[in-house]
């Protein structure tokens, strides 16, 4: 294994990189159109088109990537975390191209990477659980008659999902149905299966996980663990190394758990075992990711294991360098960095990143796949950079982080470093007690944030193809469209700013229409939600911005930008 091939993009790419140059192996990056000047694939030895320029046909396409692999020469394939990270068909068409898989065998992933399955597997050995459905369910009637009979909140959660994404918890009877078809219509969307299945939620819950590594000859390592109860939609975004505030016996029993679990499947490579923890101290199996998370970085700082070289080790054969789980040194803090607008909900915010002033000293790490100039692609996540620092205990961590984040500049698009720096100053967070929980953001903190201006859209950059001939062979070169259009013309005279028309229902985030909530010509209510934006690999919701009769004007399916005008709502 000297050739690897990373099936991703952004900040991960660029994680895999450096940790293939300091292995001694060679780095093949790849890209949709957008992405051709990113900066993983600048960090590369070197770097192949996929061809497309949304998801589905680049990071998505198993056909793409394997044949940039064989154009390559890359004897093996690093999927990162998303896309196809999680998909035991790509695990499977990789391994039949001949290429080693850095990653679980497909077996494991389709065992793990079934929730059904998984909790069928957690339940054999022993491992705690809420009750939940045994499948897959065929309607939102199915969803509704659960909640009747086990009672609310429910979580309904796609079987083949991760992420947060095709996640709905739900708190009203009324509510049930809907949200089982918005879980389905992004499951299906983000992993191309929507199938859902329900279990009984935890209310105010920490989220607490286990890292696993395993050799897929039986012998699984937990690494540590981690808190990322600090989450909005689902998705996280603080998380901290150990997690802090567990008793001895709650931390044996999630890694007994997590070790238990991945054992059952011989599990080979890097994993995280998910769990949920109650008001109560109740705890119960949520789900395991088949692939290196986001946050693994605050668990390499407080155990000095290079999760990433781990994977590498492994997948050449090479086996585990770690017999029994290390004992943790220090505190570990990862705030994520993303482009949103946390005053507006967390919108995400694509754009330009104009200026950036990076923190950095002792204990200071910046994971990042963006520098001055680059745009954060509305195409994709909306992760701008993973901040994390490290101490000598939780309170340490929690200064360094103050410190880093004053340090910390970033100009061109909202973000939510103001959140982070407003989380840190909160005593619900930062005193011993640590009383937040999953919803902690969203009905607590959310009120006291600001807006941020938002940024310029970002141009369309497709690239547009031809073939020449260089050194007597045929070979097809793409050039971003508005080079060829001549960028060197003379600017046109600005055209007239038409006044906005204060019936006009705009779109707050770039994306595709998916759904109208409301009826053409129906009367709504200020603040109702009336339509579905897929914006950044999530729906977001559009309400009403004032009373009235509302006019369709976008059809189901189109793609909107910041701004454009969905329909109007007459006064």
């Amino acid at each position: 294994m000297q050739k690897v091939l990373i099936a991703n993009r952004g900040e991960i790419a660029v994680r895999v990189i450096r940790a293939l140059a300091e292995a001694g192996m060679t780095s093949v990056a790849v890209y949709a159109d957008q992405d051709a000047d990113a900066l993983h694939v600048r960090l590369a030895d070197e770097a192949h088109a996929l061809g497309g320029a949304t998801p589905a046909d680049s990071y998505l396409s198993i056909e793409a990537i394997l044949a940039a692999a064989r154009a390559s020469g890359a004897d093996a394939v690093h999927p990162g975390y998303g896309f196809l990270s999680e998909s035991a068909a790509f695990a499977r068409a990789v391994e039949e191209a001949g290429l080693v898989w850095i990653g679980p065998s497909p077996e494991s992933i389709e065992a793990l990477g079934d929730k059904i399955t998984a909790r069928g597997i957690a339940r054999s050995v022993g491992a705690p659980l809420v009750p939940g459905t045994d499948g897959p369910l065929g309607s939102p009637d199915e969803a509704v008659a659960f909640a009747r009979e086990h009672g609310l909140p429910i979580a309904i959660k796609a079987a083949f999902g991760g992420g947060g994404r095709g996640l709905k918890v739900v708190r009203r009877l009324e509510d049930v149905a809907e949200a089982f078809d918005s879980a389905s219509r992004e499951a299906l969307a983000a992993f191309g299966r929507g199938e859902c299945f329900v279990e009984r939620f935890l209310d105010r819950p920490r989220h607490i996980e286990a890292q696993v590594v395993g050799d897929g000859a039986g012998t699984v390592v937990v690494v540590g663990d981690r808190d990322c109860s600090l989450q909005r939609r689902n998705q996280k975004l603080v998380e901290e190394a150990p997690a802090p505030g567990l008793t001895a016996e709650q931390r044996q029993r999630i890694h007994d758990a997590a070790r238990d679990i991945c054992t059952a499947v011989s599990y080979r490579g890097a994993g995280t075992v998910e769990f949920l923890m109650g008001e109560d101290g109740v705890i119960s199996f949520l789900e395991v990711n088949t692939r290196l998370q986001v946050e693994h970085p605050v668990t390499e700082a407080v155990t000095g294991v290079d999760l990433v070289r781990e994977q590498l080790r492994i997948a050449a054969g090479e086996g585990l360098s770690l017999r029994a789980t290390p004992a943790p040194t220090g505190h570990a803090i990862e705030l994520r960095i993303n482009a949103e607008d946390p005053g507006r909900g967390f919108l995400p915010s694509p754009g330009v990143v104009t200026a950036l002033r990076i923190p950095a000293g002792p204990g200071v790490r910046w994971d990042s796949g963006i520098e001055a100039g680059d745009a954060v692609q509305p195409a994709f996540d909306s992760l701008v950079a993973k901040l994390i620092v490290s101490s000598t205990d939780r309170d340490a961590a929690l200064v360094r982080a103050r410190r880093a984040l004053r340090e910390l500049g970033i100009e061109g698009v909202a973000t939510v470093a103001d959140f982070a720096r407003e989380l840190l100053a909160d005593p619900a967070f930062s005193t011993g007690g640590f009383a937040v929980h999953t919803q902690w953001i969203e009905s607590e903190l959310m009120p006291r944030l600001e807006t941020q201006p938002r940024p310029e859209p970002l141009p369309d950059a497709p690239l547009r193809r031809f073939p020449i001939e260089l050194d007597g062979r045929r070979v097809m070169v793409g050039l971003p469209a508005e080079l060829l259009s001549g960028v060197a013309a003379a600017p046109a005279a600005p055209a007239a700013v038409a006044p906005r028309d204060p019936a006009s229902l705009e779109a707050p985030v770039p994306g595709a229409l998916v759904r109208w909530l409301a009826e053409d010509g129906s009367s709504v209510e200020a603040g109702q939600d009336v339509a579905v934006i897929d914006a950044m690999k999530m729906e977001t919701k559009v309400p009403a911005h004032r009373s009235g009769v509302l006019r369709h004007g976008a059809s189901e399916g189109s793609a909107v930008a910041v701004g454009d005008p969905l329909g109007v709502v007459e006064g």
